[in-house]
């Protein structure tokens, strides 16, 4: 299983953007919505699982999408089923932990 993830500095905090590898470049329709999950805020690089769940457990402020990147943060207790939106079928989650 692969992901696709870019890691930054926000406000001196680590912040990890992580989607399934197969969503990044695809476009989100629903209604007058529109979602680019793009290359250039998911992109840098290419991860396993092991590398996503030390990410995952290490970031501070976390951008994910798709099903196996928020099914692995739930497994993780990083995330909760309750704060998943899903556009268009494709599920969205932001983490903070200050």
């Amino acid at each position: 299983m692969q992901f696709s993830v870019r890691v930054t500095d926000y406000q001196k905090k680590m912040m990890l953007n992580i989607c399934d590898a197969d969503l990044l470049g695809k476009k989100i329709i629903q209604d007058d919505l529109t979602m680019h999950i793009s290359e250039s805020y998911y992109g840098e690089r290419f991860v396993d699982q092991e590398e996503a769940e030390s990410l995952l457990k290490n970031s501070s402020i976390i951008n994910m999408v798709g099903n196996k990147t928020i099914s692995l943060s739930i497994e993780l207790g990083i995330g909760s089923e309750n704060g998943v939106k899903i556009i268009s079928g494709v599920p969205f989650l932001i983490i903070f932990n200050m």
